[in-house]
């Protein structure tokens, strides 16, 4: 405490002093309504000045801006300056051949104001690993990205991409090779992995200090996840089920092979009940396990029947290959009887009405779109923007989303103290907008500059991002016409 008193003290005399001499800056935005997320509140016309990466100064702009003279200075006059945004649930993937279309999209984040996000992990997890460390090189353009590397499986599984575990000794080598790699968390799926190992695979990672985050078996209950260590529940369909009055006696069913999964499902379907999800998920939140409602994806395959998104000018920035990873949840929506898509409507809306009642308990949200390859027509970038608007068409507070999107996967992370604030000794990624997001969430789509590592990024280059990203994709599309 001393030293940093001591630190600030040069500082302070200097301003306190009538004529000293003007401290040197990279960047100065001027006159802009600070949003401050946590109090939910607006600071009107205030200096933000940028060093580096770095915020080093905040204040009312006839105070501060006089006394730093900066290489650039930004007018955010009529305009509102937020943390950068964070999409917690991303993919990368494909095959091999895929690995260019989806480097291509990290420019996509950037341009919609996204400045972290958090791989969830796909197929190609040796070379996310060399892009976050790319990134953080300076090599690569792209927002700051954390990675699971490598998810864990069970022998032969569904997914591709994984460490395959069929015992606990699999399990320990498992999470020695990925703390070998350095993973940002531990992603621990479910199509083959068995319960006991699962819940050994939470275990283990938690004793190694590692945060998880997973689908859980169905043969488990929620908490019983919880109680083994996961933290970050994926999908709102998970914290659905901890919300079922009956949830263990349909586990142990399943578990014993006295129902199916199509019954299961039925059974939790019937089965939630209010109190009992509030009383599950003050569980959640006196135990900090946060939630990723990935609303966006659900809502986009549930109503295909309305909407089949051929149309969709942002098909435009998404690569070949990675259009035809649509296909097989397209064709399998396509083949559903009318009954089965009314039924699809209606668990959607029951999925989306769970959100405020997380909210209420306390439970943390963070927004993530579940936007990559396979997950038809959820587009990276734009996809964060249309999660935050169901949000509050769901029931959440504009600001409520907006912290879902910069201070929730912070928090998770442990990182508060670098991001989610703006404010000196917080990290240089902000997005400046034309528009009140506390007031109206579609404001965060009127981007006007994006500060990426305390570059800034004004509306000509991110329209250049986006019209190279298109460009990209015509020459693929011109190279696989006959």
């Amino acid at each position: 405490m001393l030293r940093s008193l001591l630190s600030a003290f040069p500082f302070a005399l200097a301003l306190a002093l009538p004529g000293f001499a003007a401290e040197s800056a990279d960047v100065v935005i001027r006159h802009a309504a600070v949003v401050d997320v946590a109090q939910a509140r607006v600071l009107p016309d205030q200096a933000v000045v940028l060093r580096g990466q770095d915020i080093v100064a905040v204040g009312p702009d006839a105070e501060l801006a006089g006394r730093w003279q900066a290489r650039r200075s930004i007018d955010g006059r009529g305009r509102f300056l937020i943390p950068g945004l964070w999409d917690m649930h991303v993919h990368f993937g494909g095959g091999p051949a895929l690995v260019e279309e989806n480097k291509a999209l990290l420019p996509l984040y950037v341009a919609h104001g996204i400045t972290s996000i958090r791989d969830a992990s796909g197929d190609l997890p040796e070379q996310v690993l060399a892009w976050r460390e790319a990134i953080r090189a300076g090599s690569l353009a792209g927002p700051q990205l954390f990675t699971s590397g490598a998810k864990i499986e069970g022998l032969r599984p569904v997914w591709k991409g994984t460490l395959e575990v069929g015992d606990e000794a699999g399990v320990d080598a498992a999470l020695a090779r990925l703390r070998a790699d350095r993973v940002d968390f531990v992603k621990i799926t479910d199509s083959t992995l068995t319960p006991p190992l699962f819940l050994y695979a939470l275990s283990r990672a938690r004793e190694a200090g590692l945060r998880t985050s997973g689908h859980i078996p169905m043969a488990l209950t929620v908490s019983q996840a919880v109680d083994a260590g996961i933290r970050s529940l994926e999908h709102i369909d998970y914290a659905y089920k901890a919300g079922v009055k009956d949830e263990a006696g349909i586990a142990a069913d399943f578990a014993a092979g006295r129902i199916d999964r199509a019954e299961a499902n039925r059974r939790l379907r019937q089965g939630f009940d209010r109190d009992a999800a509030l009383a599950a998920y003050r569980q959640l939140a006196a135990k900090d396990v946060y939630v990723t409602p990935t609303l966006n994806g659900g809502r986009i395959i549930d109503f295909l029947d309305v909407d089949d998104h051929k149309a969709d000018d942002y098909l435009a920035y998404i690569g070949p290959g990675l259009r035809a990873t649509y296909a097989w949840r397209v064709e399998r929506a396509a083949k559903a009887t009318p009954e089965q898509i009314t039924a699809r409507h209606e668990h959607y809306r029951e999925l989306a009405a769970v959100l405020p009642l997380l909210q209420q308990a306390g439970v943390t949200l963070m927004a993530g779109t579940d936007a990559g390859f396979l997950n038809s027509y959820n587009y990276p970038g734009i996809g964060l923007h249309e999660e935050l608007s169901l949000y509050v068409k769901e029931g959440l507070t504009p600001a409520q989303a907006l912290a879902s999107a910069t201070r929730a996967g912070p928090a998770w992370f442990d990182r508060l103290d670098r991001y989610g604030d703006i404010a000196p000794g917080k990290a240089a990624d902000l997005v400046l907008l034309d528009r009140n997001p506390l007031e109206d969430i579609q404001a965060t789509r009127a981007i006007h500059a994006v500060v990426l590592r305390g570059a800034v990024h004004d509306r000509a280059d991110l329209d250049r991002m986006l019209a190279d990203a298109k460009r990209q994709v015509a020459e693929w599309n011109a190279q696989r016409t006959p």
